[in-house]
């Protein structure tokens, strides 16, 4: 299977091509499984093709350490004793500190130019009893029967390894060596001769020859190593280094008996030598953690538990001075680059995207921002950032609904980005390119209702307003309202009622100055998009709200939508307009200053029915009789420019009667236009007939009608009767 296919990918496709993708992959299928099983049998059987290609990797071995010990005790003698070792370890370690110093003689010589080994042991008067003469014999008999053995158990341990790992040529060598090894082991008894020879020496100097000694060594050996451990396979490596560290060890244990023998005699040299207080020759090394993991070194091997091949034995690992961090910074720089040198790098973060949408607003600098609903129009986390060139590119406007692929930030950015415009206002970007401006649409009359009564089904409010005061596309609404009338409970009717019979008009219920409450109320039980600014936020929020709904209205209606808008309500949109308009010196009555009502007015008178598609309608609430002289200002500003009037009664309201119209005074401009002929007839007779008659009597004698009948057809029907 070539293609591989991401969960995003799969979701995009319909059914049928998920279908046939699992045709491709000849799985089993059936007839009722959905998109989302479909897409899931996809995905595993990708899973299940690329755990069979994976090659599975090798387990890790487990390497199982004892925990070691550090307690050690400094003799005089100079070297580290450790208490619960082994004696045949003490005894190999004492024996590499009788090497050591053997060869440091051997130097401080050379650099003296002493003749013999011999002229520097009379200084010290340091020589064997003639009773350690005669039992020295003794001694050399049980030298070769103690030697015999450790040789022997060496040699079997080796050629039963050597025949199971290593190659017939390894071993020939392997052999020879041991032999060369066996040969020159009796000559290492002299040594204590030589060992003698460093008395004569301040320490600094025998321990600064040590040094050098060591350090050339070491260089030698590590070069050597490091050819081989490039040249040959490490595995190979490392077991010639235990077959050598395995005839070491026969030459620990011949020599076992020698040092035991030695030591009467330096602990008498040291009898007669300067008796002082215990002193502190060779320091502690000093033990890192971390060096326990890290690679394998020559003396690390020695002292390694290869030696034993038959035991699990855990040996200590000490490091020098000069590989300490503190003494030599450069180490820690060369365990930094060696981190580094495996780290693989990262590959480069992809680009997120998702789709998202907002209304644009735009700035002075000409940069934009898609706005969210969810904050009603104002700046938040959501905002999504607009270049320049986009605007210019698609025409865009202050307004427009915008639909696309949104990037998300990433690290140290700030917005999210707007990366591809799909949709404008519901459209093709091509299509929105050349639209027409709002303010160059031909207005006309509205001509088509919007129909709010439903076979019975909608409440007495709908139907009297479909009889009273129609409401037509495009139509200019105004209801006046005293307090406490249940203007805002009428407004819920008629925009349910407008979202169940017109889908496709877009409604938005702009709440101006309300009671947060009454904001909770309508956003849960309207069908329609809820924008709301709240009696404690400032008029500056109020008026930056409304001035952005009535862009995203005007922007739909140059694309051909009818929308819809209910204001609740104008009288304080108008006074928020007024608290942040500038002095302009002319006060009206009541404070009102003269330009404050400009933008309200332009925000009202906005709604229109426009030729060839698309319709603004705005139906707005204003209060009366709430005892200020500005709301009676306001209302006869607005009074004048509104083409339909629904006013609520405040004695209908006190004794209950809902809806509380006064349908005497309530009426729509040209309802000829949105009626037809037979229920202007009937209507004009219904009218003159309740002319004589006051608010409360006209609803009574209407009310019980309707009640009594199921539609407003049947209701007109009985006009004659």
């Amino acid at each position: 299977m070539s293609n591989k296919y991401t969960k995003e990918q799969l979701l995009e496709k319909d059914v049928q091509e998920l279908q046939t993708i699992i045709r491709e992959m000849k799985l089993s299928r059936e007839d009722d499984e959905t998109k989302e099983k479909l897409v899931y049998k996809i995905l595993d059987a990708q899973a299940e093709v690329l755990s069979a290609e994976s090659e599975v990797a090798p387990k890790r071995r487990r390497i199982v350490a004892k925990a070691p010990d550090h307690v050690y005790s400094a003799t005089q003698t100079g070297n580290s004793e450790r208490f619960d070792t082994p004696k045949e370890e003490r005894a190999a370690k004492r024996l590499v500190a009788a090497k050591a110093k053997a060869a440091d003689a051997m130097a401080t010589q050379a650099l003296l130019g002493t003749e013999t080994p011999a002229a520097s042991t009379t200084k010290k008067k340091r020589t064997r009893s003639a009773k350690q003469e005669q039992i020295a014999p003794q001694e050399s008999e049980e030298l070769k029967t103690r030697q015999a053995r450790p040789k022997e158990q060496a040699r079997k341990a080796q050629q039963d390894q050597a025949e199971t790992i290593m190659p017939e040529e390894t071993l020939e060598k392997e052999n020879a060596a041991n032999d060369i090894a066996t040969d020159a082991a009796p000559t290492d008894v002299a040594s204590p001769n030589a060992v003698s020879g460093n008395d004569g020496l301040p320490d600094f100097i025998v321990e600064q020859i040590r040094q050098q000694k060591n350090e050339e060594d070491t260089e030698h050996h590590a070069g050597q190593t490091e050819e081989a451990v490039g040249l040959e396979d490490l595995t190979e490596h490392f077991r010639q280094k235990q077959a050598e560290l395995s005839e070491d060890n026969a030459e620990m244990a011949e020599a076992e008996t020698i040092v035991e023998t030695k030591e009467t005699s330096v602990e008498n040299d040291f009898e007669e030598g300067v008796k002082t207080d215990f002193i502190i020759v060779d320091d502690i090394p000093v033990v890192d953690v971390n060096d326990f993991a890290a690679d394998v070194s020559v003396e690390d091997e020695y002292n390694s538990a290869s030696n034993y091949p038959h035991e699990n034995v855990s040996v200590n690992k000490f490091r020098r001075f000069k590989e300490d961090v503190l003494v030599n910074p450069r180490l820690q720089e060369r365990r930094v680059e060696t981190a580094t040198a495996h780290h693989v790098p990262e590959p480069p973060m992809q680009d997120i995207v998702i789709d998202g949408g907002g209304v644009l607003e735009v700035d002075n600098q000409g940069v934009g921002f898609l706005r969210s609903a969810d904050y009603n129009y104002m700046p938040s986390p959501d905002d999504v950032y607009v270049s320049q060139n986009q605007i210019r590119s698609h025409a865009l406007k202050m307004g427009d609904v915008i639909e696309g692929k949104i990037k998300i930030p990433r690290e140290g950015e700030k917005y999210f980005t707007l990366v591809e415009i799909q949709r404008i206002n519901g459209l093709a970007p091509h299509e929105v390119r050349d639209r027409v401006a709002f303010e160059h649409l031909t207005p006309l009359f509205p001509d088509e209702q919007f129909k709010l009564s439903n076979n019975g089904a909608s409440p007495l409010a709908c139907r009297i307003v479909d009889l009273f005061s129609p409401i037509g596309k495009g139509q200019r609404s105004l209801i006046v309202a005293q307090p406490k009338t249940g203007k805002t409970i009428l407004l819920k009717q008629i925009a349910n009622a407008i979202a169940a019979n017109y889908p496709d008009t877009y409604l938005m219920m702009l709440l101006i100055d309300e009671r947060p409450e009454e904001v909770t109320d309508m956003a849960r039980t309207v069908n329609a998009e809820v924008i709301a600014s709240t009696f404690d936020e400032p008029a500056a929020r109020h008026v930056r709200i409304a001035q952005m709904v009535l862009e995203k209205a005007k922007r739909m209606v140059e694309c051909g939508h009818d929308v819809v808008i209910f204001l609740d309500s104008i009288t304080r949109l108008a006074r928020a307009f007024n608290t942040v308009a500038p002095a302009s010196g002319k006060i009206l009555t009541g404070g009102v200053d003269a330009n404050a009502l400009q933008k309200p007015k332009r925000f009202f008178g906005a709604a229109r029915n426009i030729e060839n598609g698309g319709s603004l309608t705005i139906i707005a609430t204003a209060l009366i009789d709430t005892g200020s002289k500005m709301d009676e200002v306001i209302f006869e500003e607005f009074k004048g420019t509104g083409n339909m009037e629904l006013q609520l009664d405040r004695s209908l309201a006190n004794k209950r009667i809902f809806p509380a119209v006064n349908l005497i005074q309530s009426s729509t401009r040209r309802d000829d236009l949105l009626l037809n002929e037979t229920t202007l007839n009937r209507m004009y007779i219904l009218r003159n007939y309740m002319a004589d008659m006051s608010s409360m009597e006209a609803m009574e004698f209407v009310k019980k009608r309707l009640e009594n009948s199921i539609s407003n057809e049947e209701f007109l029907m009985t006009m004659n009767k």
